[in-house]
């Protein structure tokens, strides 16, 4: 398993590689935008094939994940916001697959009230628009869209893993859709995973929905907030109400190597993941597959 973090894109998109190598990350996450602002930055072609050549070949910072923009949601109502969300979207995914990132990760939205049902071919159309779109553009397959799961905070599309694999579904099970598990909305969705035995459940659970060969990447992350609070609110990795045993029960699953594992935890004084952050995690890891090992000589 990569164990990588959100790091900052100020400054331009190289830097980011090189905060990855300061803190130890084996795979960086970034914004291509200011997160809260509609606005898309202006990359040159020129500096996204720079990225994408220096990500192919770089020696410890194995692979790049993008995070659309928060502004964007795709269950709206309202025209204008719609129209802003498909084109803030198209503008992601086409900076994201021309840098060569592993996937563009996206909350889908909420509807507000309205019900799943009601919005689901809209997102759908949405989703497809923007993959068409962009492989137009570009002349080649953009980078799977990975859908994140929610925390069930009001009318939040993605609260549950069966949500995920509808929307999926009425794509069309487009390959080119698939998914970013964060370990913190799981968790404030309800789902508790605190033993190794729990933790299958949920990858079972999840190929079962979605689908793990969809599966991405995992966000990485302890919460503030209690077990189906609904809310979206990281900790640091021990300091929440998950805990460390918890957390390396689910990423140690033996269908879950390979994938890369982002923190996005405040991190020292609200900064952003630091050195003992990664090295936190990567013991984590270690830790839940000891207990694995364990558990499974003791059913033995």
């Amino acid at each position: 398993m990569q164990i990588g973090a959100h790091v900052s894109s100020s400054g331009g998109l190289l830097p980011a590689l090189e905060r990855g190598v300061t803190i130890g990350a084996d795979s960086v996450q970034i914004f291509t935008q200011s997160p809260r602002m509609w606005k898309p930055a202006q990359y040159g072609p020129d500096l996204l094939e720079q990225y994408r050549l220096a990500q192919l070949g770089h020696p410890t910072v194995h692979s790049t994940y993008c995070h659309a923009s928060y502004l964007v949601n795709l269950a709206t109502s309202d025209s204008e916001l719609l129209a802003k969300s498909r084109e803030c979207l198209r503008a992601n995914l086409a900076v994201a697959s021309a840098m060569g990132s592993s996937g563009l990760v996206l909350h889908i939205g909420s509807h507000r009230g309205a019900g799943l049902d009601a919005v689901l071919p809209q997102i759908a159309q949405c989703l497809t628009d923007a993959l068409d779109s962009v492989a137009l553009e570009l002349g080649a397959t953009p980078c799977r869209i990975l859908l994140e799961n929610a925390a069930g905070a009001g009318g939040t599309v993605g609260r549950s893993l069966e949500e995920l694999a509808t929307v999926i579904e009425a794509a069309g099970g487009d390959e080119r859709l698939g998914m970013c598990l964060d370990t913190q909305h799981l968790f404030a969705s309800g789902v508790a995973y605190g033993t190794p035995a729990a933790a299958d459940q949920v990858i079972a659970e999840l190929d079962s929905t979605v689908g793990l060969s969809r599966l991405g990447c995992i966000h990485l992350n302890d919460s503030k907030v209690e077990l189906g609070a609904n809310r979206d609110r990281h900790e640091n990795l021990g300091d929440g109400l998950i805990g460390t045993k918890a957390l390396g029960a689910l990423i140690s699953h033996p269908a879950l190597d390979g994938l890369a594992a982002i923190l996005e935890v405040p991190g020292p004084e609200g900064h952003g993941p630091a050195t003992d952050d990664v090295a936190g995690a990567r013991k984590i890891l270690k830790d839940g597959r000891r207990r694995r090992r364990a558990a499974g000589a003791a059913r033995h």
